[in-house]
């Protein structure tokens, strides 16, 4: 259980992982189903820290451990290859990382490219340098455009000295003919001790004093601390407006137009759904829910977003009057 010490709430999973090790009958590829930001990543840094601190001799463990550790940290392992969604700007593929510190602005959700799928080809091409096995971490697999997971199916028929982990949020996300490929362990939404638990080790024991917070965060102690931070990006004073609604027709246009001016097309998904908690437990307005269900879809269809929110307010005063 050592190196599986930061993985809370995730009994089965880290139970399943430990016999594969355990029987020496690690699989060619894994998929890692479950709701985003429960662990599967983490767990998945575990996992293949303690494959690569079994392949050493015992003489070689103990020195080299306190390196792995660092190497998983930074993801620079030489038989690791660790693959998120990027967006295209300018020709050049970015992480939604660097999107977000370069202040690019993001219509289109990221995608695991097949660029990005040749590369693991490349990767796997090579026969691992200091492990028994290279390993490769596709995070957000359900993001693969068609031609992406077409490449992939090919990789997973003949990965070669190669364990390949598949990170989804259900199984369902996925084709199924790279399903069928795949050894499935399950990930599952913490429970409230879990949930406290993590986010008191993470240093985010503030989130615990939010309702809306953890209610949009649905047992999911990654969500809660993205939610709270998108929540303290909005400018307070704009915040303490929207959760009064607007009270005539002037408010609601006013809104509309410094939430447009002032948040991506993705802050202001994430606001629908936090206003949509927040609007509920203090009003358990059905109406005012589905009206902020109805903008969440026409912005995911990239429609206008400040007509959008002038609707929608507009809509929610008309309810609230």
């Amino acid at each position: 259980m050592e190196f599986f010490q930061q993985v809370i709430g995730q009994e089965k999973a880290v139970e399943l992982l430990q016999q594969a090790v355990a029987k020496n009958r690690i699989a060619p590829a894994y998929l890692f189903a479950g709701s985003d930001g429960i662990g599967r990543s983490l767990t998945a840094s575990c996992f293949i820290e303690l494959i690569f601190a079994t392949s050493l001799n015992s003489e070689k463990r103990a020195e080299k451990s306190a390196t792995i550790k660092k190497r998983i940290k930074l993801r620079n392992h030489p038989d690791l290859l660790w693959v998120e969604p990027t967006y295209l700007h300018n020709g050049v593929r970015i992480s939604a990382a660097e999107a977000a510190e370069k202040g690019v602005k993001r219509k289109a959700s990221p995608q695991i490219r097949l660029e990005q799928i040749r590369e693991v080809s490349q990767f796997l091409g090579r026969p691992p340098l200091e492990s028994s096995r290279s390993f490769v971490v596709i995070e957000q697999a359900e993001s693969m455009a068609e031609s992406a997971a077409n490449g992939l199916l090919k990789t997973l028929e003949e990965p070669g000295k190669a364990t390949i982990i598949l990170i989804a949020p259900a199984v369902e996300s996925l084709l199924p003919t790279l399903i069928s490929r795949c050894q499935r362990i399950p990930f599952y939404r913490l429970n409230s001790a879990a949930m406290e638990q993590v986010l008191i080790a993470t240093g985010n024991q503030e989130i615990l004093q939010h309702s809306e917070v953890l209610a949009l965060a649905g047992g999911s102690p990654g969500e809660a601390i993205f939610a709270w931070q998108q929540l303290q990006a909005i400018p307070e004073e704009l915040l303490n407006t929207i959760k009064k609604a607007p009270q005539t027709l002037r408010q609601a246009l006013d809104l509309a137009r410094e939430i447009d001016k002032g948040l991506d097309t993705e802050a202001q998904l994430w606001l629908a759904d936090y206003l949509q908690q927040y609007y509920w437990q203090r009003f358990s307005d059905r109406a005012t829910i589905e009206k902020l269900e109805k903008a969440k879809k026409m912005l995911q269809k990239y429609a206008q977003p400040r007509l959008v929110w002038e609707v929608t307010f507009m809509e929610i005063r008309t309810l609230f009057s």
